[in-house]
């Protein structure tokens, strides 16, 4: 039986898998560049392509969740983006792998921080360097296909309806062992959304050549499938010629 598509904890960055023993190396990197809205899949499916391609993987929303965890924990205004700033200092200190990084709490600082130019701009190199390196990458956020890596051999862009995304952010919330309630996280995503959309910089949107792929009523393994299969038809495309 095909497993929901739920989201899950992930690291800042991944390291490379054994290469699928299908895919031949060219001597261009290949980027794959995956973007979308809170809880529809995208971690999920971006950790299956860097598996698959064999390549590292960068969740760029960890970045903006550890400055978040620093300012919730030491006091940080999140109205303030000089203290967003200066708390983009500190991130290098965050275990990827603490649980309070997926706190809904942390959650919410993250969406209204990650609206800051500033902020932006800070996190900015280190994504662009990731995404830059030899091996090629898997890149997944809100802004990889249009800001932060638009050379990506394969643009992907994965959403689904806000009321299956609300259910399986509360599905994961409470596997974690935390209070969630269906109308509360479903005022949380529209909140969310709108602010990612109507941020002036790098707001969400889809880029002109990413492929879309809506998982609403899609199991894990299927969006998985069809994640790959594009990617694989793209590369080979471009390889082609």
């Amino acid at each position: 039986m095909a497993r929901p598509l739920v989201g899950g904890r992930l690291a800042i960055a991944q390291s490379p898998c054994q290469s699928a023993p299908h895919m031949n190396r060219s001597a261009n990197p290949i980027v794959i560049a995956v973007d979308g809205p809170a809880a529809s899949g995208k971690g999920t499916i971006a950790r299956a392509l860097a598996r698959h391609f064999g390549l590292p993987h960068m969740d760029t929303g960890m970045l903006y969740r550890a400055v978040a965890l620093s300012m919730f924990r030491f006091g940080g205004d999140p109205g303030s983006e000089f203290e967003a700033v200066r708390a983009c200092e500190g991130i290098a200190q965050v275990d990827p792998t603490d649980t309070e990084l997926r706190s809904e709490a942390v959650s919410s600082i993250a969406s209204r921080i990650s609206a800051y130019a500033g902020v932006r701009s800070v996190l900015l190199e280190r994504q662009r360097n990731f995404a830059d390196q030899a091996s090629g990458a898997v890149l997944d956020g809100r802004d990889i296909g249009t800001v932060i890596a638009p050379q990506a051999a394969v643009k992907l862009f994965i959403t689904a309806s806000a009321e299956v995304r609300a259910q399986r952010r509360v599905r994961e919330l409470l596997e974690r062992g935390m209070p969630a309630h269906f109308e509360d996280v479903l005022v949380d995503i529209h909140a969310r959304d709108a602010r990612d959309a109507g941020r002036e910089a790098a707001p969400l949107k889809q880029a002109e050549d990413a492929e879309l792929i809506d998982t609403s009523e899609m199991e894990i393994d299927e969006a998985i499938a069809v994640a790959i299969a594009l990617a694989e038809n793209k590369i080979g495309a471009l390889a082609k010629g």
